[in-house]
């Protein structure tokens, strides 16, 4: 694994033996730069020298010098959003006469928007083309119809890498949406951005770097990492892991290389692979978001997040150990600033109990984006509150639930799943009869089974669906009211 990683690293060490200047490998054509504010510009030259940045937009040279080992970075002024596709020249050698020079550098097709990173694992991974025997609902539809937003949205997909030094380079290039180019695109980020493409009308750009099944210890550097006792950073611990479980190696060769581009926020979705573990989860993503926006260096940035789906894990034990990592999940959003998170429970099929990739990725990109224009963007009238468990007492047999559902009641009171009440003896049975009292926004809850409930819950297995929304049709949060192990 050693050498395997070294090499890796060693591919991507830039040549800085010509005078022209390199950009980064995220400043190329098509990109989208963030709007209405300071972009960064950044690459290789030869150390020393003055490299130059003229956009189109402004026609305002801004220059810097090359530091001694040949990198450089600047910030150019960008103006409003818009789908003026604009150059941007870069040069390090003095001009002549005011013409270009044959080693200048016109990046071509520039766009100025909003820019997000979409990180995680496989779920935010998943393309619109699918995975093998994991379909993307609706996907070929809107691999048919991508070229609509070729000038509205533009992805940089990061290829799927690992190395156990950090990176500085990735070799990728920002495509503008086809037929051709959007069969690899994150479904899930692509119906992000054109959600947020349809409200905010600018461009909106996509950096995708997933890996799938990556736990958050894979995306979190090492000297974060060596502080975690269970976590061995030993190369031969690490090479007998399976692949997608091995620590800082995703972070070194994925992130590291993206992590100087100019963001708007990060979307994320990634779990699957801490249950299990849900005790140090929140700590854990804490830190990893905590040191990534340190990194950007554009201050506490929007942080969101999905909820990890139903998905029966076949855990050996036969017990339910997802609810407890959703749970820490949502209690993430708690001690992360200026964070978010989406509910997934009613997003499922009944034939995807074994499917960990569900099929819609559309409404989770809804949500998340619905999230981003509530929170960030201030479009208050898109709902991101969902119904979520407030309090609960015992009578007569049944369970009374009450909700705090922040959008007009409750949507169905007939026909409910997901709820299970048990008795003293902790079993929990379906519940066979629940019924909405909209008077009081309770949930009355009961099974034949529990003559005497003492706790009840709503969608707290690996896979129990729920069909639960208020008002504003997000899903009811799923909860338990006892704190038993699973």
């Amino acid at each position: 694994m050693k050498k395997l990683f070294i090499a890796l690293g060693l591919t991507m060490v830039p040549v800085l033996m010509s005078a022209k200047v390199v950009p980064g490998s995220l400043i190329t054509d098509n990109m989208v730069l963030r709007q209405n504010g300071k972009a960064k510009l950044y690459g290789t030259a030869t150390p020393g020298s003055e490299v130059k940045a003229t956009p189109s937009w402004d026609n305002v040279t801004r220059s810097v010098k090359a530091g001694t080992d040949g990198k450089w970075q600047l910030f150019v002024e960008t103006p409003a959003g818009g789908y003026t596709p604009y150059t941007i020249t870069l040069s390090d050698s003095p001009s002549k006469k005011g013409k270009a020079n044959a080693d200048d550098v016109v990046l071509k097709n520039v766009l100025i928007g909003e820019v997000w990173l979409a990180s995680g694992q496989s779920n935010m991974e998943m393309p619109l083309k699918g995975f093998a025997g994991c379909c993307t609902e609706g996907g070929y539809d809107e691999i048919a119809t991508s070229r609509q937003k070729a000038d509205k949205i533009r992805f940089f997909v990061v290829p799927l890498k690992q190395s156990d030094t950090p990176l500085d380079e990735v070799s990728s290039t920002w495509t503008v949406p086809s037929p051709d180019t959007s069969p690899d695109y994150s479904a899930l980020a692509w119906n992000f951005a054109k959600r947020l493409n349809d409200v905010l009308d600018v461009p909106v750009g996509i950096v995708n770097c997933a890996y799938g099944g990556a736990k958050v210890e894979s995306w979190t550097p090492r000297e974060i990492v060596e502080t975690y006792s269970d976590v061995s950073l030993d190369p031969a611990d690490i090479e007998k892991m399976v692949h997608y479980h091995r620590p800082v190696l995703m972070y070194n060769a994925m992130f590291n290389p993206v992590k100087n581009y100019t963001y708007d926020g990060i979307i994320w979705y990634q779990g699957c692979s801490n249950v299990g573990r849900h005790e140090d989860y929140p700590a854990r993503l804490a830190n990893m978001v905590g040191h990534w926006r340190k990194e950007i260096g554009e201050g506490e940035i929007p942080f969101y997040s999905v909820e990890i789906a139903p998905y029966d894990y076949g855990s050996e034990d036969g017990k339910s150990w997802a609810p407890l990592l959703r749970e820490a999940q949502w209690k993430a959003t708690d001690i992360i600033p200026n964070s978010g998170i989406i509910c997934t429970n009613d997003l499922v099929k009944p034939y995807e109990r074994f499917n960990i990739h569900p099929s819609d990725k559309t409404t989770p990109g809804k949500r998340l984006a619905e999230l981003a224009l509530n929170k960030t963007y201030g479009k208050t009238r898109f709902p991101v509150v969902s119904p979520h468990y407030k309090s609960h007492k015992f009578e007569d047999g049944a369970a009374w639930v009450a909700i705090d559902s922040p959008s007009d009641g409750i949507c169905r009171n007939y026909d409910i799943e997901g709820f299970e009440v048990a008795g003293a003896d902790k079993v929990f049975h379906p519940a066979d009869s629940v019924w909405f009292k909209w008077q009081t926004n309770e949930f009355v809850v009961s099974s034949k089974e529990v003559p005497e409930p003492v706790a009840v819950r709503y969608g707290w297995r690996d896979f129990l669906p729920g069909n639960v929304h208020g008002g504003n049709y997000l899903p009811l949060i799923p909860f338990r009211t006892d704190d038993w192990q699973p």
